[in-house]
């Protein structure tokens, strides 16, 4: 374990960071080294889109640098956390360039957040700046704040992008500083990047990244599908939310290829913008390539330009990767693993040839080295499921909190939680989760939290909250109640419950099932699994 100038240990040995340095697996370059790269061959590259905005890298580093500099004078040094709760606006890579600038932390929260996640957030990665909308989607970000700022000893300034309040600077006032900003050096090892991430346990869990993790991540994704300069990528995915991180913020600073970015999904927006702007690639959940699909079924819009769409976060049923490639003209689409702390165990397949892998299975693994264990550690041959261990160059560098770092074995391997089995043809196939998180539309939601919600409940006595089958998103939340003794619950009382705790309205449960007594393990656990299968069942009957 290595201090970081953070104040968090990290995994990090001197004999890891030679190792990793020797072979040119890490280029020990932050992103605002790539972007000073980007500026001597054409720094007029337009790199950021939306709407009728356009960023080139001269912006970026012209608004990065002012930024940077305003931190700066208000004492922020490297190793501090500075939080962004942005949609998905150009302001949030000039916000993340600017940490990278001045080897800040970059703590990305995504914008369906409320106070309970947010707060906890702020207050467990000491957050000092927190760069927020004045009002989103009808949702006022500045009050949230104004509700918890008491307990928050840490957050000296809270920061409004596209609007201003009391209380609060404003983003265009912190470019106005005018102060001269000479860069400081930036250790590429150094902690970059802290994004929270649902656990088991209930709490988010502080996933701590390197400029050399993030950039390794981006450069084996580029080479598996020969992304380049001349691509396009569309960003429907937060930018707050790792894969809106990794491919819209970061890889178009890397490829020097612009990122148009999605503000909210539409399939119709979606495919307007791919025409018009020649998109060649992206990357979002599932439900976001079934809605594109359809649409282009329908529409007998073939989207030619789209060369990629990788999609995961939820299951992906093989019919999904099968219709897409009927609907679009040359699009490989297929399925891929990762997680916050291994970005992309498995990045699909790169070509047609490929359909039945990339439909069947999570396809390639890519610069990671996996084992699939059985309970007690030992390797299990191909065919046979296992827990998916891996390690490598992009692997994340532990968990803020130490106690977190026990997933972590003593050779490097991270222990995912997740079940998979080997093919033939050295595919992964995930075939379960021994954890129990909700994938809703590619959000992981633990049941834990909303669990000690209902539990308050006074008509409650037991509370069990699993995954069920949606349409849409893949995934979303049921409840299974043991009520009191002669009590009675409806669907509306648990929400009207619900909305009194402050939690993001995406982790309410969308189903109420009333039950006489949980199945549960000889130790007297519940047996989720079965709950996950009776609800399916029965939701399949319907």
């Amino acid at each position: 374990m290595r201090q970081d100038v953070s104040g968090w240990q990290t995994r990090l040995s001197d004999a890891l960071i030679a190792e990793n340095t020797q072979s040119g697996i890490w280029r020990n370059k932050t992103l605002a080294d790539l972007l000073d790269e980007q500026l001597a061959r054409d720094p007029d590259r337009v790199l950021i889109i939306q709407g009728d905005s356009q960023m080139s890298a001269r912006d970026i580093n012209i608004q990065a640098r002012a930024l940077a500099s305003a931190l700066q004078q208000r004492g922020l040094v490297a190793g501090d956390v500075i939080s962004c709760q942005l949609p998905n606006w150009p302001e949030a890579v000039v916000v993340d360039m600017a940490a990278a600038m001045l080897g800040l932390v970059t703590n990305p929260i995504i914008p369906i957040y409320r106070d309970v996640e947010v707060a906890y957030i702020l207050k467990d990665a000491g957050t000092k700046v927190f760069f927020i909308p004045t009002e989103f989607r009808n949702f006022d970000y500045v009050a949230m704040v104004e509700r918890h700022r008491g307990e928050l000893p840490d957050l000296a300034h809270v920061a409004t992008v596209r609007g201003t309040a009391p209380g609060c600077i404003a983003f265009d006032e912190l470019l106005g500083d005018g102060v001269v900003f000479e860069r400081p050096a930036v250790d590429p090892n150094a902690v970059k990047l802290i994004m929270y991430t649902s656990g088991t346990t209930g709490r988010p869990k502080g996933v701590l990244h390197s400029h050399n993790t993030i950039d390794t991540e981006n450069q084996a994704f580029s080479k598996f599908l020969g992304l380049d300069q001349d691509d396009v990528i569309l960003m429907p995915s937060p930018l707050t939310h790792i894969t809106g991180y990794l491919y819209g913020i970061q890889l178009p600073i890397v490829l020097g290829a612009p990122a148009v970015l999605m503000e909210m999904w539409n399939a119709k927006v979606a495919a307007d913008l791919i025409d018009s702007h020649g998109v060649t690639f992206t990357i979002a959940a599932t439900v976001f390539l079934q809605e594109l699909t359809e649409f282009a079924r329908i529409n007998d819009r073939p989207l030619p330009s789209l060369r990629y769409f990788p999609c995961g976060g939820a299951p992906v049923p093989p019919e999904i990767i099968f219709n897409a490639h009927k609907s679009f003209a040359r699009c490989v689409c297929a399925r891929c693993y990762g997680s916050t702390e291994a970005p992309t165990v498995t990045l699909g397949v790169n070509s047609r040839e490929q359909e039945r892998l990339g439909a069947a299975t999570e396809g390639l693994v890519v610069g990671h080295e996996i084992k699939l264990v059985d309970e007690k550690g030992v390797p299990v041959p191909v065919g046979v499921e296992g827990e998916i261990i891996t390690r490598g160059p992009e692997l994340c560098l532990g968990y803020a909190d130490p106690a977190h770092n026990e997933a972590f074995d003593d050779e490097g391997y991270f222990h995912t939680g997740d079940l998979a089995v080997m093919t033939a043809d050295d595919c992964l196939v995930i075939t379960g989760r021994s954890k129990d998180l909700i994938i809703r539309g590619g959000e992981n939601i633990s049941p834990r939290g909303v669990e000690d919600a209902l539990h308050e409940h006074p008509a409650v006595y037991e509370a069990a909250v699993v995954a069920m089958p949606h349409p849409r998103m893949g995934e979303t939340g049921c409840a299974y109640i043991v009520l009191a003794e002669g009590a009675t619950l409806t669907f509306k009382d648990m929400i009207s419950a619900l909305d009194n705790t402050g939690m993001a309205k995406q982790k309410y449960p969308e189903r109420l099932e009333i039950i006489n007594a949980f199945p549960r393990t000889a130790a007297g656990k519940i047996r989720k699994n079965v709950l996950r299968e009776m609800i399916a069942e029965k939701i399949a009957a319907e």
